[in-house]
């Protein structure tokens, strides 16, 4: 099991991106494997947008549709309970500054007994998960 932030969407379709080419080597290995996918809507939509503005939005707008009806890619959607647990995980790492999209997934991540997560910031790690893939 593997969670995807934000990050390995973007870096996937971003040449420019610093993790581009570690983003491709591991949604390469992904599609070979059958290592299960989880992320959260507000990853979905905060790629999306990023993505929008690099790729155009009727791109990445897609996009977004694709990985929405992916069959292998569950979507953990949030609700009143999860962002209640997320601004008890921002006050946690407030010293931090991590953000509340970050701290979504988290919860979604601890719910989910989900240890890693296909990322390149150092939030998962702060908040002690293991980041994938490890090559930096």
């Amino acid at each position: 099991m593997i969670f995807i932030d934000t990050g390995a969407f973007v870096a996937r379709f971003r040449a420019s991106d610093d993790y581009h080419a570690p983003a491709l080597r591991g949604w390469a290995e992904l599609q070979r494997g059958k290592t299960r996918m989880f992320t959260t809507n507000i990853v979905l939509l905060e790629a999306a947008k990023l993505l929008g503005g690099v790729r155009g939005f009727k791109w990445a707008a897609a996009r977004l549709e694709e990985w929405l009806s992916s069959e292998k890619l569950t979507i953990f959607h949030s609700d009143k309970d999860a962002e209640i647990a997320a601004a008890e995980w921002m006050a946690r790492f407030a010293d931090q500054e991590i953000g509340p999209a970050d701290c979504i997934s988290f919860v979604f991540m601890q719910r989910h007994r989900i240890k890693r997560a296909f990322a390149f910031d150092r939030d998962f790690r702060v908040a002690g998960f293991e980041l994938w893939p490890t090559e930096r």
